[in-house]
């Protein structure tokens, strides 16, 4: 199978290229710790579990929203603190930039270290839902262990 295409997601000066390929549900903690290369190829090492590494195309977080301003928030999930730039580009509904809301970010890795940073592709409010947070990083550990567990997902094979 043919590696995806690239198509514009985000138009602007600094446009994001987001792949056709699904993004990859990660925590903080995961970014930060296991995490390699740099902007645009970004891996996620599976070394621990004997596992090639997963291809970061585009990734999927969620967290609640601690500070926002300028394009620009920071947010937490069950594993630590993470931000997301490019804010004022993209499409999400009702307003969900607030304090303790509830969010998913989808979009493309820029940085791990010290923290981990997105440029956003897409943000939604889940605070209606409290199984959104709750289910959270369980969902996120089911998926790595099994589904992504598989040695095509993220290759583009």
């Amino acid at each position: 199978m043919a590696a995806p295409t690239d198509s514009l997601s985000v138009s602007g000066p600094t446009a994001v290229r987001l792949p056709r390929s699904p993004p990859i549900k990660v925590l903080a903690e995961q970014l930060r710790r296991d995490a390699e290369g740099g902007p645009g190829s970004w891996r996620l090492s599976r070394a621990a579990v004997g596992r090639e590494p997963l291809e970061l195309r585009a990734v999927w977080m969620q967290g609640t929203v601690v500070e926002a301003g300028g394009g620009v928030a920071r947010l937490r999930d069950p594993s630590g603190s993470f931000s997301v730039r490019g804010l004022e580009r993209v499409p999400r509904g009702r307003p969900c930039l607030v304090p303790g809301k509830y969010v998913m970010v989808m979009g493309v890795i820029q940085a791990c270290s010290p923290e981990p940073c997105l440029q956003a592709v897409k943000m939604t409010d889940l605070s209606d839902n409290p199984l959104h947070e709750s289910l959270w990083e369980l969902e996120v550990e089911d998926l790595h262990r099994h589904i992504y567990s598989l040695d095509d997902v993220g290759t583009g094979d």
